[in-house]
């Protein structure tokens, strides 16, 4: 039997000329409904360039069901997002299920170039909660 381990999801996206404002809005919405409804997500945080051009956004799950989850939940809203970004990349880090990865590719595909790169880990620990 396998033990879950956590999935780290970072994609950068490049931003539409004259639309960061209104991705600002957008992303702050986004991340109360994310706040709201997934409780499993240890973290979801949203960072911008200093010059506006870029879009990293970063999540820590718990595991792959918790990513899956927030598939369901996020995921109608992706759509509207095309207007303001270009999505570059999504990298995961740690084992996504085969369904998660489809999503996360079809995600790649509506909003950017399709490329969804997984990093399996090697060697490593986590010690989520631990101060």
């Amino acid at each position: 039997m396998s033990k879950s381990e956590p999935i780290i999801y970072i994609d950068h996206s490049e931003i539409r000329e004259g639309k960061l404002k209104e991705l600002k809005t957008a992303m702050k919405e986004l991340v109360g409904l994310v706040e709201a409804n997934e409780p499993r997500l240890i973290a979801y945080n949203v960072y911008f360039t200093e010059d506006g051009t870029r879009m990293t956004v970063i999540h820590v799950h718990l595991d792959s069901a918790s990513l899956e989850f927030h598939m369901k939940v996020a995921g109608p809203a992706f759509p509207k997002f095309a207007k303001f970004i270009r999505l570059l990349a999504i990298d995961v880090y740690g084992k996504p299920s085969d369904d998660l990865l489809e999503q996360l590719r079809k995600k790649a595909q509506m909003l950017g170039t399709g490329t969804v790169v997984v990093h399996e880990l090697h060697a490593g620990f986590a010690r989520f909660g631990v101060r």
